[in-house]
């Protein structure tokens, strides 16, 4: 039979080691009972292992060759393969609105646009697996005070845990990438909201890690700027003074907590009031 050319504009790496592929598809079993949406299925290297289990099984994606490859070879999974890119698919449709487990070979060129949608749509997916760049799944595994501490670490971690399973080398792979790759776990923490306005915190943490080697207090600036702009508060200016000021703001970003994001969200607001 006929296989899948991997292309590389879709950052298409093909796994070809069956025992690594079956532990991937493992990791869902921490999450039972639940559907399971797998991206990226490729040549379904996964996806054989994933239709073992007792649960619903749908596969979404966006390479129209590898689509044909998986409706040759798993005619019985024709009704549930997704032909479409998954960063525009609508999630609340894809199970009737029931929670689902979210797992796949991640294309490495949109891992991260891939967790920022599973946090988009966090409320319906209580657990995420799958491979990624080690170094993506470093960060998002990351403590304060580390080098990979970053954007990834503090918005996921305010909603899942993450584990780190294991390492991934590249002869696995065809073709094999440039980086070693990692298998990761995210499950879905009891958070069910911040004690912020969280559309503002998220632009906080994006802001204020711009320029990792500056203090929280140059990299915070535009983001103030642009609000005292839109405030009409005419002790913005004062207050702003005020806020930056204060001695954490001489510290850079990977050295701050959640709760410290937290509580520099609720700062950056009540400039506002």
């Amino acid at each position: 039979m006929r296989t899948v050319k991997p292309k590389k504009f879709l950052g298409q790496h093909f796994l070809t080691d069956l025992d690594i592929a079956r532990r991937i598809a493992d990791t869902i079993d921490a999450s039972p009972g639940l559907p399971v949406l797998e991206v990226g299925p490729g040549m379904g290297v996964m996806t054989q292992f994933l239709m073992q289990k007792p649960r619903l099984l749908k596969v979404v994606e966006l390479d129209f060759e590898s689509v044909e490859y998986l409706r040759r070879t798993w005619p019985q999974m024709e009704d549930n393969i997704i032909e479409d890119d998954f960063l525009k698919m609508h999630l609340d449709r894809t199970f009737d609105g029931q929670p689902f487990v979210l797992t796949g070979n991640y294309p490495y060129n949109i891992s991260s646009q891939i967790f920022f949608k599973m946090l988009d749509n966090k409320d319906r997916i209580p657990c995420c697996t799958g491979m990624i760049q080690k170094e993506v799944a470093d960060r998002i595994c990351a403590r304060p005070g580390t080098k990979a501490y970053g954007i990834l670490s503090v918005l996921i971690q305010a909603w899942y845990t993450p584990e780190y399973l294991f390492t991934v080398e590249p002869n696995v792979f065809n073709p094999p990438p440039k980086v070693r790759s990692a298998v990761i776990r995210l499950t879905r923490n009891d958070t069910h909201a911040l004690e912020c306005d969280e559309a503002l915190f998220r632009r906080v943490v994006k802001t204020t890690f711009n320029q990792r080697r500056k203090t929280l207090r140059n990299n915070i600036r535009p983001l103030i700027n642009e609000l005292s702009q839109s405030s009409g508060n005419a002790d913005f200016i004062e207050k702003s003074a005020a806020l930056l000021a204060d001695p954490l703001f001489n510290l850079r970003p990977e050295q701050l907590s959640l709760e410290q994001f937290v509580g520099l969200t609720n700062s950056v607001s009540r400039l506002m009031e």
